[in-house]
């Protein structure tokens, strides 16, 4: 019987959906538990209020320089935002 292994492409997409997920839950999380509106947001960090959407939708991510601002505002760590840290 052969053994299924799994390729590169098929550990990209896991790892990018278990990230986007992750992060998308806690973008809003923090956002809401901050009390910041998705536009006070995006005027914080410089992005549009659809960027913000599309974030906490998983339909997008944002870039690195984004990240830390994002972090910075939400007094978060950049790894729980990722999701590779519970705290």
């Amino acid at each position: 019987m052969e053994q299924f292994v799994p390729s590169q492409v098929f550990w990209h997409i896991l790892f990018h959906n278990n990230f986007m997920v992750k992060f998308s839950e806690r973008l809003k999380e923090l956002r809401l538990a901050k009390g910041l509106s998705r536009a006070e947001l995006s005027r914080r960090l410089g992005v549009t209020l659809r960027s913000i959407s599309y974030w906490e939708t998983g339909q997008r991510e944002c870039d690195f320089a984004t990240l830390l601002k994002l972090a910075a505002v939400l007094d978060c760590t950049t790894d729980y935002l990722l999701g590779a840290t519970d705290y």
